[in-house]
C-alpha cells in the first residue's frame, strides 16, 4: 500500500447533474461578492452545459492532479506518495496583539477550518474548484456548518484542520462515515508567498501563503504530506493598531 498525500485546498461528481442557472452579466461597478459569485455560477452552468454532451460522466480520477505552476517554490511530493483526497478548507486565520504594542505585527495563532470534499470537481475541473473557494468566502461558515455542505455548493463535509499546539496543525479526515481516511498531524516543511494575484479576503486582506506540511508521529491512514495551495484572503493587517487582543480573518483554500 503506498503512504498517502493530500492536497487541501470544489463541486462532487453530482454536480454534473446540476441544474442551468441563469447567466448574469456583471461588471466593474458591482460590489465583489456580486461579480465573484457571478463568476461562479456563469462558470458552473457552462461546465453543466458541457457535460451533457459527454458519453460519460466525468472520472474522479486523482493520478493526473499535479499541483499548480505557482507552488513551483515549494518542495515536490515525496516520490511514491499517491494523492488520497483534494479539499476545499473554509474557516479563519487566527490571530493576537498586544495592545500594548500596535506597532508590532500580530502574531499568528493557528486557524480552524472546516474541510469539505472537492476531489472529483478538482480533479475534472480545476477552474471551477478554484473558483467555488473565492465565491465561498462570502458565505458565513455557519452556514455550511449547519448543513455539512461547502456554500454555496453540495460539497460534503470530509474532514476538519486546527492546531493542536503552537506548531502542529491537525487535519481530520475521519469525521464523516462516508469517508475515513485518517488523522494527520503535521508541521510546516516549506512555504511560498502567494501569487501576487491571488484573491484577496472581504476586507482586502492578503492570500495567506502556500504550504507543504509533513506528517508528525502520530498520523494514521498511512497520510504523510499535505499541500495548502490556492489561498483567499487570510492575512494579517500590518500592526496591531487598532486591533482587539484576539482576532480572525475568514480564509479559503485547496
Amino acid at each position: 500500500m503506498h503512504a498517502s498525500l493530500v492536497f487541501v485546498s470544489a463541486l462532487a461528481a453530482s454536480v454534473w447533474a446540476a441544474p442551468t442557472y441563469p447567466k448574469i452579466d456583471a461588471d466593474a461597478s458591482i460590489p465583489d461578492n456580486i461579480r465573484t459569485l457571478s463568476e461562479y455560477f456563469n462558470l458552473l452552468a457552462s461546465k453543466v452545459q458541457d457535460s451533457r454532451i459527454l458519453d460519460s460522466p466525468p472520472s474522479c480520477d486523482l493520478s493526473h492532479v499535479s499541483l499548480p505552476a505557482a507552488a513551483s517554490g515549494l518542495p515536490s511530493p515525496s516520490p511514491d506518495l499517491t494523492l488520497r483526497h483534494i479539499a476545499i478548507g473554509r474557516g479563519t486565520q487566527n490571530y493576537t496583539c498586544d495592545p500594548s504594542a500596535p506597532s508590532e505585527a500580530p502574531k499568528a495563532a493557528g486557524a480552524l477550518a472546516q474541510l469539505f470534499n472537492a476531489s472529483c470537481l478538482a480533479a475534472t475541473s480545476p477552474d471551477l474548484a478554484t473558483t467555488l473557494a473565492r465565491a465561498s468566502l462570502h458565505f458565513a461558515v455557519a452556514q455550511s456548518d449547519a448543513t455539512d455542505r461547502l456554500a454555496p455548493s453540495n460539497l460534503a463535509r470530509s474532514g476538519v484542520h486546527f492546531f493542536t499546539d503552537a506548531t502542529t496543525a491537525l487535519f481530520k479526515l475521519d469525521v464523516s462515515p462516508a469517508l475515513q481516511l485518517g488523522e494527520l498531524p503535521c508541521g510546516k516543511n516549506a512555504s511560498v508567498a502567494a501569487p501576487v494575484d491571488a484573491p484577496r479576503g472581504l476586507k482586502g486582506e492578503a492570500a495567506v501563503a502556500w504550504l507543504k506540511l509533513n506528517a508528525k508521529v502520530g498520523a494514521t491512514g498511512g497520510l504523510q504530506e499535505v499541500f495548502r495551495v490556492e489561498t483567499v484572503g487570510g492575512s494579517p493587517p500590518a500592526t496591531c493598531a487598532g486591533m482587539p487582543g484576539t482576532f480572525e480573518i475568514q480564509y479559503a483554500t485547496q
